[in-house]
């Protein structure tokens, strides 16, 4: 496969990092070159606090004041030119449940009434599509997943709700996350997963996914995540390894 090479830009962020961007397109070709250059950037620099990756770009952090901009900034550039693109590790698939109904899925009806879609249909639209993990915040451990339907694509809420309980699962514009703590929130709420997003044991890697990962949900009902509730301290995410 020919290694795909962007016109990236370089600007000094502030006086100890420098941001990356890529052109604004949300997609995995784009996403796997980031983390690829993340990758690769940690592997030649050993100055650094560190690399931060969102959908586009990157935001390179250096433990002190960059001296001279223009030779960083070239620097980063011969990085990135002489990268491999293998330098992703092999993906994992993560299967999550979530129970979509409307005790949890607080906002499924606005969404209904908005989009003149049905709710079962809004739920099979959500579910049955695999989404990549693009990178965490704004909350310790949420993941932002990208490859939402268009049909479900839906404004955040002009006024945020104050408490969204942990686990609810939301859209915001054209994107779905997971909530993993209670939090205020402007997204809208369409279902709640019982497991744990975050480990607060780990300090090195706080949620169990990594960006270029994937998040495929299945359905549950109340009783089972009644259960998985119940049982966290023995429950085990399922997941599987894809090598591309």
């Amino acid at each position: 496969m020919i290694k795909q090479i962007y016109n990236l830009n370089y600007h000094r962020f502030n006086s100890k990092s420098i941001l990356i961007s890529w052109p604004n397109l949300i997609n995995d070709d784009v996403l796997f070159d980031v983390l690829s250059f993340k990758k690769s950037i940690h592997l030649t620099n050993k100055a650094l606090v560190d690399v931060i990756n969102a959908y586009n770009s990157l935001l390179v952090v250096y433990d002190k004041a960059i001296d001279n901009i223009y030779d960083e900034i070239e620097s980063l550039k011969l990085v990135y030119s002489n990268k491999k693109k293998d330098t992703v590790e092999s993906k994992i698939v993560w299967k999550i449940p979530v129970c979509y109904n409307d005790y949890f899925g607080t906002d499924l009806e606005n969404i209904s009434k908005k989009t003149n879609i049905d709710k079962d249909e809004i739920i099979e639209l959500h579910y049955k599509n695999t989404y990549r993990v693009c990178f965490l915040g704004f909350l310790p451990g949420f993941l932002y997943l990208s490859n939402l339907n268009k049909r479900l694509y839906f404004p955040r809420k002009v006024q945020p709700d104050l408490n969204i309980i942990k686990g609810s699962v939301g859209i915001g514009g054209n994107q779905t996350g997971v909530y993993p703590s209670n939090s205020p929130g402007g997204w809208n709420i369409i279902g709640n997963s019982p497991v744990n997003f975050i480990d607060k044991d780990k300090l090195h890697k706080i949620s169990f996914a990594s960006p270029g990962d994937s998040i495929k949900f299945y359905l549950i009902d109340f009783k089972e995540h009644n259960y998985i509730s119940k049982n966290l301290d023995s429950y085990i995410i399922e997941s599987e390894v894809i090598n591309d």
